[in-house]
């Protein structure tokens, strides 16, 4: 049997990628939000970076030209109200993490693709924001690096 004649790779993640891409570049996601978090811009590059690392066999490089491409923004960071409690007060409120992506694959361009991709999560509002941010990041960035993975890479 020969496997030649296909398209893509596979892994037991689930990707398909061109059998002949072997790098990828993730560029830094400059912060555009109106509410800057400082740590989110790395932790989202470093997160998208170690997922295509650790899930592909694809070699992660810094500059130049790789054969599949990311870059973007973090268009949003926003806290408001997400839920009222039968007394009209604030019961919950709801972190929103938005980003734009820009994927190329220079192996295949008609997989290349332009997407905006937003997760949020609802905390108690009785907590203070600055006790559970950091959580609340970590698990929204998690899911933005699925979503992100997954379009790219994943053909569900």
């Amino acid at each position: 049997m020969s496997l030649t004649a296909c398209k893509g790779g596979y892994t037991f993640t689930g990707a398909s990628i061109p059998a002949n891409a072997k790098t990828i570049s993730v560029a830094t996601f400059p912060n555009y939000a109106a509410t800057v978090n400082p740590q989110l811009s790395q932790k989202l590059t470093d997160d998208l970076r170690n997922l295509f690392s650790s899930q592909t066999s694809l070699n992660v490089v810094n500059g130049g030209t790789a054969d599949l491409e990311i870059s973007g923004e973090i268009t949003a960071y926003t806290t408001r109200a997400a839920a009222l409690s039968s007394k009209d007060e604030v019961s919950m409120n709801r972190l929103t993490i938005t980003i734009k992506v820009k994927f190329v694959n220079n192996c295949d361009p008609d997989a290349s693709f332009e997407q905006t991709f937003s997760r949020y999560r609802d905390y108690n509002a009785q907590l203070n924001f600055s006790s559970v941010e950091s959580g609340l990041m970590s698990e929204i960035v998690s899911e933005l690096c699925d979503d992100v993975f997954n379009k790219s890479v994943v053909n569900w």
